[in-house]
């Protein structure tokens, strides 16, 4: 497939929100590798400096710190803007559930505000989260949800809806060219030890020798995809003509009973199992149908779960 664009400059600017963010971060690695210049925004919520301090004296990598909701000010042209900045694990948003709201609102309101007087092309990462506990399986982008919007999720469900909608608006509105990625359970390294998440959680406790956590009888499911699988994905996405939402995950299925079993073999540790209650609005199932990104991206995921948890595990001992 095409790296670049028909009439794309030699070499384009791309603005990513919440850069020092884990999927921000390994997103404007890849750009920097296919000749961007990045102009990186954080507030450092829940972004960390160590995601980007190798970014560090690189020129063509510039970084503001900021708060994305308020407003975006940058001289020269902008062909790009990604807009990834978001509390994005239940911890996080949980504990800062207005900002969440506010991010996905506000924050995505700037953005677009960015790329509509830059005549930039516009990117949302939103998240399987808007098909809330689904009722449909896999989940396809036609699938309107299944969201409690009171919940304790419902302030990151419904951020990110609202975000969906008001992207096609501007599009619709301002005609800004705009690209909607549907992101799924992602993991790799620079993701946080304690954001709550289960690769982490299950990572960490099984490197101390903790009980794994299992929440419910353990028979939920999610599917996992590797960072650099996702990221090219949703590279892939931006640089196409496709402007409806794709989901950007991988399709192989495992219930967080067996996620945990491969976890503790993966580590070699000791643990054992331990279940606990399952949380309010925990949804039963989680899987991609990915029918879209196949057919108008060229994409499927290619980094097989014992592969990259090699990986992350890596990451992980050096944190633990």
């Amino acid at each position: 497939m095409s790296k670049k664009l028909k009439n794309q400059p030699a070499q384009p600017t791309s603005v990513v929100t919440g850069a020092a963010g884990f999927l921000g971060s390994h997103l404007s690695d890849l750009l920097l590798g296919r000749g961007h210049k990045v102009i990186g925004i954080d507030n450092f919520v829940t972004g960390r400096v160590d995601n980007i301090s190798h970014l560090g004296g690189n020129p063509n990598f510039k970084f503001i710190q900021q708060d994305v909701t308020e407003f975006i000010f940058l001289e020269g042209p902008v062909d790009y803007v990604w807009h990834f900045a978001s509390p994005a694990s239940p911890i996080d948003y949980l504990e800062l559930p207005i900002q969440t709201l506010k991010v996905g609102s506000l924050g995505t309101h700037k953005a677009l505000g960015l790329a509509k007087n830059k005549k930039a092309r516009f990117l949302l990462a939103s998240t399987s989260e808007v098909y809330g506990d689904p009722l449909v399986h896999p989940q396809t982008e036609d699938y309107w949800g299944n969201v409690n919007p009171i919940g304790p999720r419902g302030c990151y469900d419904e951020a990110k809806r609202f975000a969906e909608a008001l992207t096609m608006a501007y599009r619709q509105e301002h005609g800004v060219q705009t690209r909607i990625v549907r992101i799924f359970n992602t993991y790799g390294p620079r993701m946080r030890l304690h954001d709550g998440r289960v690769v982490p959680a299950f990572i960490s406790q099984a490197l101390k020798g903790q009980p794994v956590t299992i929440f419910g009888r353990g028979k939920q499911t999610r599917s996992f995809c590797y960072v650099s699988d996702l990221i090219e994905g949703i590279y892939r996405l931006m640089m196409s003509s496709y402007s409806e939402p794709v989901n950007i995950g991988n399709p192989v299925e495992m219930t967080m009973l067996d996620f945990a079993r491969t976890i503790i073999g993966a580590t070699g540790s000791g643990s054992k199992l331990v279940f606990k209650p399952l949380p309010q609005d925990d949804p039963k199932q989680r899987r991609p149908d990915i029918t879209r990104a196949t057919r108008y991206l060229k994409w499927a995921p290619k980094v097989p779960l014992s592969e990259g948890l090699v990986k992350t595990i890596d990451y992980f001992r050096q944190k633990v």
